[in-house]
């Protein structure tokens, strides 16, 4: 469900000082895409998207050499213009019931123009927002945060071991999703096997479209990505001076289109363009489809498949029966799971956003779809939050900030249930360091979002990468539990109580049993048993095809069975119910730990002014790998004991420290302990030796203030700044700011 969508685009604009300016027409063209061996597609029917052969797209006409002496919005306003008269003729064709194809082929022109407007302005944000990747980078690898698996046997791409600060890091930030969550909305845990039988993926769908495209090296057999390689390869053919204007206009069109391609088609597309392996140069097969799960057999036997699990949302939904049964059978309620997913990814990339093995915490609050009202939404509404709506973004308009209330009453957020768990995602991201003018929602246009799902807002932040997803929260109506019902035969529903007798009109297929024994014999039972259990939608459809066909496939305990008119049909009548049967709507917020892990990285990075080779991470104390270093003043034997029990004191109050008693200047231990993210520092100096009450200092790493307390406070000072029970400045409005020690170890002696 997490993907990276990449900030950058074949028609980004030129950036620096002389800077390409845009020209908007009133009217959009852009020439055919032809196929290898095939007539161009077929252009549009409606005015406004017509196709012609060998004209520059008109939207984007770039003039070089025009200085930026106008406002950001002012390079910005053409192609907002852009966007919106796409999303226009998008919704043009949709009102009017345009062919499939033509609305595919518009909707991806639409995201074309939204990536080009989202490069640019990325392009013209402040250089001082921009962080210095390699050097953070750096920092990370050296000091150990995380590094490739399998380092000394040459290393794996997209697996990763984190080394002991990164793992107490991403401890804190799984300590804090529970107590923020779990604990909070009082949400029932469970831990799941991460190895699925086949059969429960065949039924979620992630065994048949779990999948992208694949070329391989024909000699060394290297795998790539096919629509990420052409595009790539054609963006280095576009960057050749030696390339046509009519050349660039048309590969502008293949890459538009690239989401919408065939396999067929993309084979085509590597003959035309000649594709090579970009390493070695050799031949490509063709593009095969490549499941992105990975494979296994559960048993010696090998005759029971079965994959790594590419969520944990699965195992929630599987053991909804015994939740509710635990839950005392009431609605609503809500399941959580933490645990490591696998994506056999074909081109692992970009470090921590798209790897192979990752951690998810996923959250599903199921709900009766007619009561979808949070009690505790009125806790959150006042929050006020960056939304990128679906209408905004189809409108070429920018993320606004509004209040949660105000989106979920004008119908912007479909309902409280969702605009609640917004609003607690977005103050657990603040809470673990994710930068809030950083940080904007983004509403899934209706063609991104499933046909079953009513919602769905991704939690999106800047990075040097552009905008990543790191959160989803999605309503997936009852689609889930609805297809685990099916296939299993065990009725995934709540039991409701009514307090009146209700009326109610009943569908349900009622099958001739004689005609099916006939037709399937033996098999015929579990013909019978699927037609039982199928909801009234379901019936609806497979009713329409009976209509219209004649028949209709279903597909249960591995067997195919085509039922006709004469084996079954559809019975309606009404019945008295005193309990209703509710299929839950599922609402689910779905983390990305390690995405959010490298956002906290960039947003929290920090480079000393005037130090360029002092640099730090200013993490949240709640998060902090270590709350507190404790730093004798040198290695006097003296300060050992004040080491010793500043050390046990900070153990009993369940602080996280470290000791740093090595060589080196005091100066030179802060900023090793800065540069590990240690949010505060003990020092002992010859202070806390000579005088009583004894004394130590204590440094705060942002600002490197110190104050100064006695021994016996500093462990529950500390205890309570991690905790977020008082504040620095709670502190030093407290305790007296330190300027420098009053006595020395020559002082002591003379005395």
């Amino acid at each position: 469900m997490l993907s990276l969508r990449s900030a950058t685009s074949a028609l980004l604009l030129r950036t620096g000082t002389q800077i390409a300016t845009v020209r908007a027409v009133p009217r959009v063209r852009s020439s055919p895409i032809r196929l290898c061996g095939s007539p161009p597609i077929r252009a549009l029917s409606l005015s406004g998207c017509l196709w012609k052969k060998k004209k520059r797209s008109a939207w984007l006409e770039m003039t070089e050499g025009q200085n930026m002496d106008g406002s950001i919005e002012e390079v910005l306003a053409p192609l907002r213009l852009a966007v919106k008269e796409q999303g226009d003729l998008v919704r043009k064709l949709k009102a009017e019931n345009a062919p499939e194809v033509d609305v595919n082929k518009a909707v991806a022109e639409l995201k074309a123009r939204k990536r080009i407007l989202e490069a640019k302005e990325l392009a013209l944000q402040p250089k001082d927002d921009i962080v210095d990747r390699t050097k953070m980078e750096d920092t990370l690898k050296r000091r150990f945060f995380y590094d490739q698996a399998f380092a000394i046997y040459g290393g794996v791409s997209g697996l990763y071991d984190f080394g002991p600060v990164g793992c107490a890091l991403k401890n804190n930030i799984l300590q804090v999703w529970r107590q923020h969550f779990i604990q909070e909305e009082q949400i029932l845990e469970i831990d799941c096997t991460m190895l699925t039988p086949e059969p429960v993926l065949k039924t979620s769908g992630h065994v048949d479209k779990f999948a992208d495209y694949m070329v391989k090296d024909v000699k060394n057999g290297e795998c790539f990505r096919a629509d990420h390689l052409l595009k790539a390869h054609l963006q280095k053919l576009m960057s050749d001076k030696k390339c046509s204007a009519e050349k660039k206009t048309e590969m502008e069109g293949v890459i538009t289109q690239m989401d919408n391609y065939t396999q067929q088609e993309l084979a085509n597309l590597f003959v035309q363009y000649n594709v090579k392996s970009p390493i070695t140069g050799n031949d490509l097969t063709p593009p095969i489809s490549f499941n992105l799960m990975f494979q296994t057999s559960i048993g010696p036997g090998g005759n029971m498949q079965g994959y790594l699990r590419p969520e944990t949302a699965q195992g929630i939904f599987l053991n909804f029966k015994r939740l509710l049964e635990f839950n005392q059978g009431k609605l609503p309620f809500a399941a959580a799971q933490i645990g490591n997913s696998f994506r056999n990814e074909i081109s692992p990339r970009s470090g921590l956003i798209r790897v192979r093995e990752f951690t998810m915490a996923e959250i599903e609050h199921f709900v009766d779809p007619n009561e979808k009202v949070h009690s505790k939404f009125s806790n959150v509404a006042d929050l006020e939050i960056m939304l990128y709506s679906s209408k905004a973004q189809t409108s070429g308009q920018s993320a606004q900030i509004m209040r949660l209330g105000d989106a979920v009453e004008q119908g912007i957020i479909n309902n409280s249930v969702l605009g609640y768990f917004i609003g607690r995602i977005y103050l657990y991201l603040i809470k673990v360091g994710v930068a809030k003018d950083k940080l904007r929602f983004r509403q899934h246009m209706d063609n991104e979002m499933a046909h079953y799902a009513c919602d769905c807002w991704d939690a999106e932040t800047k990075t040097s990468y552009g905008w990543i997803e790191i959160v989803g929260c999605a309503d997936r109506s009852c689609y889930d539990l609805l297809c685990h019902a099916r296939a299993t035969k065990v009725p995934l529903v709540a039991e409701k109580p009514l307090k009146e007798p209700k009326v109610v009109n009943v569908v349900q297929f009622e099958p001739n049993k004689g005609a099916i024994g006939k037709a399937y014999k033996k098999d015929a039972k579990f013909a019978m048993e699927y037609l039982a259990i199928c909801d009234e939608c379901y019936i609806t459809e497979q009713e329409k095809l009976l209509n219209e066909n004649g028949e209709f496939t279903i597909e249960t305990e591995g067997k195919t069975f085509k039922l006709t008119k004469d084996m079954v049909n559809v019975k309606r009548f009404q019945k008295t119910l005193h309990v209703e049967e509710v299929v839950p709507n599922v609402i689910e917020p779905s983390f990305g730990i390690g995405r959010i892990m490298y956002s906290i990285f960039e947003h929290t990075f920090r480079i000393r002014e005037g130090d360029e080779q002092r640099t730090y991470f200013s993490f949240p104390a709640t998060v902090a790998p270590y709350k507190c270093s404790v730093l004798p003043l040198s290695q006097n034997q003296e300060f050992m004991p004040f080491v010793r029990e500043l050390s046990e004191a900070l153990t009993r109050n369940g602080v996280s420290h470290k000791v740093d008693d090595s060589s080196g200047s005091i100066g030179r231990r802060y900023a090793r302990t800065d540069e590990i993210g240690v949010a505060f520092g003990i020092t002992i100096d010859f202070d806390t030796v000579n005088k009583t009450p004894h004394t130590a200092t204590l440094r705060d790493r942002d600002s490197m203030r110190q104050i100064r307390a006695e021994v016996g406070e500093l462990p529950e000072i500390v205890r309570d700044l991690a905790n977020g029970a008082i504040t620095w400045a709670e502190v030093e409005s407290k305790y007296p700011i330190f300027e420098g020690q009053e006595t020395s170890k020559k002082e002591t002696v003379e005395e």
